[in-house]
């Protein structure tokens, strides 16, 4: 049997957080605080955060994107990574969620980094994309409605630069991409997106165990 990775029990995962979590007060007010929201399950975990907050300042990213914002989580782990003259267009549809962000990022004094657009994603990347933006981002995290994650996917691919990366979220969903009684049509486009990575030869593919599964593409 070959090696695999470990599987977490509550204890377990709460000294992995002790000995590992850096997290500042601002960031745990935020997640506190959105986790009282009926919809607190849409928020990445604080270790997925601080993950992705080091590969911003891995890859020096200076552009990004964020398709699902939520309460800004996420987005403001990536921006306070960010170098001062960085950029992030943020999108989102929910100005209730998004006003909690905007709270957050103008208290972490890195709100003038963020673009935020409240409107459909697929209209926001076809904008971009309309405004020659082809290959000028270095990052793209999709954490959005999941029917359409091929179409996030796919203007990401042409969005980001080569050697750029796009992270994907929720591609575990819970374990539900392996039961096959499972035919509801967010799983089922869950599923077609993972095996259509795994076979897509413009890209590398990673997914790790992280939080409810986080893919990391790198563009060829």
């Amino acid at each position: 049997m070959s090696s695999r990775s470990i599987q977490l029990s509550d204890a377990l995962y709460d000294y992995m957080l002790s000995v590992s979590l850096q997290e500042t007060s601002l960031l745990q007010r935020l997640r506190l605080e959105t986790a009282e929201l009926p919809d607190a399950r849409m928020q990445i975990s604080p270790e997925q955060g601080q993950f992705m907050a080091m590969l911003v300042e891995l890859m020096q990213a200076r552009r990004i994107i964020e398709v699902g914002t939520f309460t800004g989580y996420s987005a403001l782990c990536m921006a306070m990574a960010m170098p001062a003259d960085g950029e992030m267009v943020c999108c989102d549809v929910e100005t209730e969620w998004t006003d909690i962000a905007q709270k957050y990022w103008e208290e972490a004094g890195c709100r003038y980094l963020i673009d935020l657009r409240i409107a459909p994603a697929v209209e926001t990347l076809d904008q971009l994309l309309l405004q020659k933006r082809q290959g000028h981002y270095d990052l793209v995290f999709i954490d959005a409605d999941k029917g359409n994650y091929d179409a996030y996917y796919e203007r990401a691919i042409q969005l980001v630069r080569r050697r750029g990366l796009i992270m994907i979220d929720n591609t575990l969903w819970g374990g539900s991409v392996i039961d096959g009684n499972n035919q509801k049509p967010d799983t089922l486009a869950i599923r077609a997106l993972n095996l259509k990575l795994v076979q897509d030869s413009r890209v590398q593919v990673s997914m790790l165990p992280l939080g409810d599964g986080l893919t990391l593409i790198l563009k060829k």
